[in-house]
């Protein structure tokens, strides 16, 4: 497995970014060990948020969200998947895969024994946040998805099946401009360049061309049996289980109700229909670090 490693410098003076880098060395399925990068601020006994980010994004996009649950008492703990941000990047496509991408991060999060997690998921950081959840559900104390779900083959929303199509076929991917068009306000030129920062040049995005087409979406793909699995898992996930998806997002929208209607925490639960598009991390940072701070007062009585 060739693997790239972003230049530290890309990194350096990005607005609104004064954490410090922390790294942990994970591997998968026999894979050559990579180095995965996390976000690890506020009091080491505070409880602990887990902020998983998706598709192309990175830590970055809980900036804003971080100093205010952190203000609160909270760890607030956002690692890059691999393949983005700070962490390595495999070099051909065909060494991302979905169970890959559940074994690596579950190495990482294994290795700081980490309990009584509140879980804060979008987009691919729910297809792999909720794997952990429902592999190991007695570390984590309530769960909050937005603007994610859990497929196992059911099929998709036009919003996503557009998105995978001009994903696998666009010559050059402008991430920065991607996340700026899933976004209810306009990033700031510095913003944009924050979320190019990962990528010097093309080579480096073969994981986010990937993983549109790693979504189960069709009985064929790959990982629909496992996320059977894990489904079953939270129909038996009784602790809080919250839904806050936004009112802007074409390629998620209705994904709460599957939550809702299946999981037994999401019972009596303050769910929550925020402002913004698909990123809505970047249009209603405020709202989320106040309900996660909410969700975590309820699991401590």
């Amino acid at each position: 497995m060739r693997v790239l490693r972003t230049p530290d410098e890309r990194f350096q003076s990005l607005a609104d970014w004064p954490f410090a880098p922390h790294y942990c060395e994970v591997s998968a399925e026999g894979g050559s060990p990579l180095r995965l990068h996390y976000v690890d601020e506020g009091p080491e006994t505070g409880p602990p948020v887990l902020l998983m980010h998706g598709e192309p994004t990175w830590a970055y996009l809980y900036r804003k969200i971080i100093p205010r649950l952190t203000t609160g008492g909270a760890r607030a703990i956002a690692p890059d998947l691999i393949g983005f941000g700070r962490s390595d990047k495999p070099a051909a496509r065909s060494d991302y895969t979905y169970e890959r991408h559940v074994a690596w991060t579950k190495a990482w999060f294994e290795s700081l024994d980490l309990s009584n997690v509140t879980l804060f998921c979008q987009d691919w950081g729910g297809l792999i946040g909720l794997r952990l959840v429902a592999a190991m559900p007695a570390r984590f104390a309530a769960v909050v998805v937005a603007n994610t779900g859990l497929p196992a083959g059911a099929g998709a929303t036009e919003g996503f099946r557009a998105w995978l199509e001009f994903s696998q076929n666009v010559p050059q991917m402008p991430i920065g401009m991607l996340v700026n068009g899933g976004t209810a306000r306009d990033l700031s030129p510095e913003e944009i360049a924050a979320y190019d920062a990962p990528f010097p040049d093309e080579s480096f995005k073969e994981g986010a061309r990937q993983f549109p087409a790693l979504v189960p979406i069709t009985p064929e793909h790959a990982s629909v049996a496992e996320n059977l699995a894990a489904w079953k898992a939270l129909e038996d996930f009784r602790r809080p289980f919250v839904t806050a998806f936004s009112d802007g997002d074409p390629i998620t929208r209705g994904g709460e109700r599957a939550f809702q209607d299946r999981v037994p925490g999401a019972g009596g639960q303050p769910h929550r229909t925020l402002s913004g598009g698909h990123f809505l991390q970047e249009d209603s940072p405020e709202a989320i670090a106040d309900l996660l701070l909410e969700v975590i007062a309820q699991t401590r009585g």
